[in-house]
C-alpha cells in the first residue's frame, strides 16, 4: 500500500484531538497568564520603582515557557500515550499513515495551537501588563526559540510515549520533567546562581534557563553571545533524538 502523506484532513484531525484535551487549555493559556498576573503582583512590589517594568518583563519572559512545556511536553505525552495505549497508530498504520506524516501532522497542529496560545498571552501581557516593548529582533528570537522548544518537546513525550506504552507511566514522566525544568529554569522563584556549583552545570544545558534569566538583557535592543543557548538547544536535541531513535527501534523489535 502506498503511504500516504501529511495532508490537510489530517492536520485538522489531529487539532480537534487537542481541542478536546481540556488540560492544555488551562495550563497551555489560562495558567501562564494567571502564574504571571501573581507573580508580577509579587514581585513588584518587592522591587523599586523604576525596576518594576524590567521585573515584569522578566516574569513574562519566564511565563512563556510554560506554554511549550505544558502543550507540547505534558499535553501531547498525556495524549499521545493513550492513543498508543489504545492501539491507535498501529491502526492508521494500517491505512497507509507512515510515522513520519503522523508525526508532522501532530507537530503542526500543536504549533497551530502553540501560535494561538502564544498570540492570547502577548495580546493580555501588551494590554494589561506593564512590560518593557522588546526590540523586533528580539521579539522574534523569543518566538522561534519557544517553536524549537515546543518541536523538541514534542518529540521527547512521543518518544517516552512509545518507549513505555502506558499513559499512568508516561504521565508521571512527563509530569517530573515539567517540574524539574520548571525548578531549573527559574520558574519557581530559584536562580540559577543560588543552586550548587553543580546543579548550575546542569542548567546550562536547557535553553529554557537562557531564556528566564538572560534574554532580558537584550530585550529592548543590544548585543548577546548566543553560543551557549544554541549549545544548549543541540544538547536538548540530541537527547530527545536519540530516545526517538530508540523508541522506533523498540518498536520495530516488537513488531518482528
Amino acid at each position: 500500500m502506498k503511504e500516504r502523506k501529511c495532508d490537510l484532513s489530517l492536520i485538522i484531525y489531529e487539532l480537534r484531538n487537542i481541542n478536546g484535551n481540556l488540560f492544555v487549555h488551562f495550563f497551555g493559556i489560562i495558567f501562564p497568564i494567571l502564574l504571571s498576573i501573581i507573580l508580577s503582583k509579587a514581585i513588584g512590589d518587592q522591587v523599586p520603582k523604576e525596576a518594576s517594568q524590567e521585573a515584569v518583563t522578566t516574569v513574562m519572559l519566564t511565563m512563556t515557557l510554560v506554554m511549550p512545556m505544558s502543550i507540547m511536553l505534558i499535553g501531547y505525552g498525556a495524549l499521545y500515550s493513550q492513543e498508543v495505549e489504545r492501539g491507535i497508530p498501529m491502526r492508521m498504520h494500517l491505512f497507509g499513515l507512515g510515522e513520519k506524516s503522523i508525526m508532522m501532522a501532530k507537530i503542526i497542529a500543536h504549533l497551530i495551537f502553540l501560535t494561538i496560545a502564544f498570540v492570547v498571552f502577548g495580546v493580555f501581557q501588551f494590554l494589561f501588563m506593564d512590560i518593557q516593548k522588546p526590540a523586533l529582533s528580539s521579539f522574534f528570537c523569543l518566538v522561534i526559540s519557544l517553536y524549537l522548544l515546543g518541536i523538541l518537546f514534542l518529540i521527547l513525550a512521543h518518544a517516552i510515549s512509545n518507549i513505555f506504552k502506558k499513559f499512568g507511566i508516561t504521565f508521571g514522566i512527563v509530569m517530573f520533567l515539567y517540574f524539574i525544568f520548571m525548578i531549573l529554569s527559574g520558574m519557581m522563584g530559584v536562580r540559577m546562581e543560588q543552586l550548587p556549583e553543580g546543579m548550575q552545570k546542569i542548567v546550562k544545558t536547557l535553553p529554557m534557563s537562557y531564556i528566564s534569566n538572560d534574554f532580558i538583557e537584550f530585550w529592548q535592543g543590544g548585543s548577546y553571545n548566543f553560543m551557549p543557548f544554541i549549545q544548549s538547544f543541540i544538547f536538548l536535541g540530541a537527547v530527545s533524538g536519540i530516545l526517538l531513535l530508540y523508541s522506533l527501534y523498540k518498536n520495530r523489535r516488537v513488531v518482528k
